[in-house]
């Protein structure tokens, strides 16, 4: 007992990981916890080659150096002027694991040859949306302030009169439920009014199936969780519903109704019969009356498969030419990723058979910038009175469970990044205790009077893995020679990924949904013509351009004025989301940009040179800022000419000088149909012609020509986020010799006074707007 009491107070060597310590060892029973305790002060550092504070400042260096790195990265690649960062406060639209679903209207002829809206140049002069463009309906649309809406989806249309109705799940960002919501419109589709929530149960609801039957307006909505599939009658048509009838006791999905060859039919899913695929699942019921009694189909379930089979409903079925077609959802990659159509060949009380055909509309090539880019799982199409056809169909931009990977995806890459920093410290030698704790933990069990030693609950197998880690570690610093090309080529590579996991963090946390939305303007969005000039040596900015602005969200179709050489092939060259337009002259002239163009089906034209490289959010910005005033050119570069006689000059002068008479057309929104008519009407005749004597000057023209029909403002500037002169990388560009070409602009300004009297060139100052966007 007393040699025991006498080691007590000695203190134990022990070797931790690589490094010799002195260290105490305590560990204290704590029996309110029932957990051992323990801790481990150093006494004395016996080997200065391990400092534990050169380690701290290792780690600590190394994640300030990557965490600018990020830092630099964001701001490289996340526009400060983007869509409004989320208010917690403000439910609606908040972001959703499920998705961001809006709903889009099509017309056509059939129900198989389908356009959205925006190709049937439907057009709001309220809203300058020339034309109107999809989404109608978005999570914004709904406006009830005890129904914030996450999104909206499912939508079923129902024609009464001369007005059309859109009944749709919203999902309450409150209750986390869907509940049935009903827009109207007055006027042919062009625009929606919302008009409240039609019905709320204490359950999920959705997939709100509308039709008549004797006169009377009924809905059957989805509400599996309650268990059973219920049938309402409209008490006062359209927000006021009655409960009716249970139609069928099982919890059926997308349950549509349809009368066909004599019977009427329900067709759905029940993901809880036994062996039921869950998305790949079809079962039918059949009854004489709309309110049953309801039989099974003696096939049932007709279908009971793969996911992406398109069994699962996706619409409401329709009779086009005596044939039957169900749509139905793909639901391979993930839930909702695509409508498949399917023509029904066989329909009975014992008989089943249908094939797929072509749906009919194209899906976007825009990815997550269009409102249905990566999924579209329903469609209701109906035939109007007039014999032509329209449709609902909703769309999303993210994947299902898009914020859990994304938040996966961020975390695996920061614990990537910590174990590439523990790896090269282990190269350069200042990491080398990696598991410390291992040793201290081995220790046996003690008693005395003073201090009470206890196992820790760690298993040996625990301590095996440990122990190998470390010698690993070891063996890692022996085998990789620092001063070897293999060592440094190591670092290098270890460098590299750090910086990829980064980047891959930081937009996985903080990028949102990667997406570049288009900004509505009174709840409307509209698109635009992209039109640039060049000629064949520039072939290679022209590829990379439409490449890249095809896929902006608003941008309907690129026209290319080609001025000299032979032309591409719009269907072969080019990489493009959008249709691309080859015009080709027969003249090389710099007026051809403003030429009027019945290819051009949109009012707003965003003349861009090809030789310039921006974000597709400062374009839907400017287009947003274009909307509220179309009148005016609205862009991207300044210039401030004053002074008498007028002088050119740059953009730092007018900054200088805090305001800018002018904006530059090699990146600016027009109205085609009023800036091209005066551009070429009879009064500009001299001033094209010195356009195309100088072969210069056209931006200049234009601000002249719309600055003298009228006193009020005609310019307005939209700061970019960032922009890239692609020219500075050509040998073709149009005006590297800049002091000749100050020389001749300030010569047009000189002569276009002249011709119009006058310098009708007004000033406006930076940072008038209140979002700031021209600061």
């Amino acid at each position: 007992m007393g040699e025991k009491g006498s080691k007590t107070n000695r203190p134990r060597a022990l070797s931790i990981g690589c490094c010799d310590m002195t260290v105490k060892c305590r560990f204290r029973w704590n029996w309110d916890h029932a957990t051992v305790c323990s801790y481990c002060r150093q006494e004395q550092m016996q080997s200065p080659s391990c400092p534990l504070s050169a380690a701290f400042s290792y780690f600590l260096c190394s994640f300030l150096l990557f965490s600018m790195l990020g830092m630099m990265y964001a701001w490289l690649t996340f526009s400060p002027f983007n869509q409004p960062a989320f208010d917690p406060m403000e439910l609606s639209c908040q972001p959703d694991n499920e998705g961001s679903w809006s709903i889009g209207i099509f017309f056509g002829d059939n129900p198989l040859a389908l356009q959205p809206i925006e190709r049937a140049n439907i057009s709001n002069d309220k809203s300058s949306a020339w034309p109107v463009a999809n989404p109608i309906l978005t999570c914004a649309s709904v406006t009830d302030a005890s129904h914030p809406s996450a999104f909206v989806a499912d939508p079923f249309l129902f024609i009464q009169g001369s007005r059309i109705y859109i009944f749709f799940e919203t999902k309450n960002a409150l209750t986390k439920q869907g509940d049935i919501g009903v827009a109207e419109s007055s006027d042919g589709g062009a625009s929606w009014r919302y008009l409240g929530i039609a019905l709320d149960e204490e359950w999920h609801l959705s997939f709100p199936y509308v039709f008549t039957f004797n006169g009377q307006v009924y809905m059957m909505p989805e509400g599996s969780e309650k268990g059973d599939l219920r049938l309402y009658r409209a008490s006062n048509f359209p927000l006021e519903w009655t409960f009716e009838r249970v139609l069928i006791k099982r919890p059926l999905v997308d349950a549509v109704m349809v009368q066909y060859n004599g019977d009427f039919w329900i067709l759905a899913s029940d993901f809880h019969r036994f062996g039921a695929q869950k998305n790949g699942e079809l079962e039918a019921w059949f009854s004489s009356s709309p309110f049953g009694p309801w039989k099974q189909h003696k096939g049932n379930p007709l279908h009971n498969g793969d996911p992406g089979s398109g069994a699962r409903n996706g619409g409401r079925p329709f009779v086009f030419n005596g044939e039957l077609y169900r749509v139905g959802q793909d639901c391979a990659k993930t839930y909702g990723h695509k409508i498949r159509l399917f023509h029904v060949k066989n329909l009975t009380r014992s008989k089943f058979h249908e094939v797929e055909v072509p749906l009919g509309s194209q899906e976007s090539k825009k990815g997550r910038n269009a409102w249905n880019g990566l999924r579209n799982h329903h469609l209701d199409a109906l035939k109007l009175p007039s014999g032509d056809w329209i449709a609902v169909m909703d769309g999303d931009r993210v994947p299902s469970g898009d914020i859990n990977t994304r938040f996966l995806l961020g975390t695996a890459s920061l614990l990537g990044l910590v174990l590439i920093i523990l790896l090269v410290g282990i190269i350069l030698g200042v990491v080398r205790c990696v598991f410390p704790l291992s040793k201290c933990l081995s220790m046996g069990k003690r008693h005395d009077s003073q201090s009470v030693w206890v196992q820790p609950q760690v298993t040996s197998t625990v301590n095996r893995v440990l122990s190998r880690l470390n010698r690993g570690s070891s063996a890692i610093k022996g085998r990789v020679k620092l001063n070897s090309f293999a060592g440094i080529s190591l670092l290098v590579i270890c460098f590299a990924l750090g910086l990829v996991l980064v980047c891959i963090g930081v937009q996985s946390f903080f990028g949102g949904n990667g997406a570049e939305e288009p900004y509505p303007i009174e709840g409307q969005y509209s698109q635009f013509t992209m039109l640039t000039m060049t000629y064949d040596a520039r072939l290679w900015n022209l590829k990379m351009y439409i490449k890249h602005y095809s896929r902006c969200a608003s941008v309907r179709e690129i026209i290319v004025v080609w001025n000299k050489g032979e032309a591409p092939n719009p269907e072969t060259d080019f990489d493009s989301a959008v249709p691309v337009h080859i015009r080709v002259e027969e003249k090389n002239s710099l007026n051809n940009r403003f030429k009027p163009d019945p290819q051009i089906k949109t009012r707003a034209v965003f003349e861009l040179d090809d030789d310039i490289l921006m974000t597709c959010d400062d374009l839907e910005r400017a287009f947003k800022a274009w909307r509220k005033h179309p009148e005016r050119i609205v862009g991207f570069y300044p210039r401030l000419n004053d002074g008498s006689p007028p002088k050119y000059r740059n953009e730092r002068y007018a900054r200088a000088k805090n305001g800018y008479n002018m904006i530059l057309t090699g990146a600016a929104f027009v109205d085609s149909e009023l800036a091209f008519s005066k551009y070429w009407s009879e009064d500009t005749d001299q001033g094209r012609a010195l356009v195309d004597e100088l072969f210069n000057c056209e931006d200049i023209l234009l601000n002249f020509v719309m600055a003298n029909s009228t006193t009020d403002r005609v310019v307005e500037y939209i700061h970019p986020a960032w922009a890239i002169d692609t020219s500075k990388l050509s040998s073709s560009a149009l005006s590297r010799d800049t002091k000749v070409h100050y020389m001749k602009r300030t010569s047009c300004l000189r002569k276009f006074s002249e011709l119009y009297r006058g310098f009708p060139l007004k000033k406006w100052e930076f940072g008038s707007r209140t979002d700031l966007w021209d600061f």
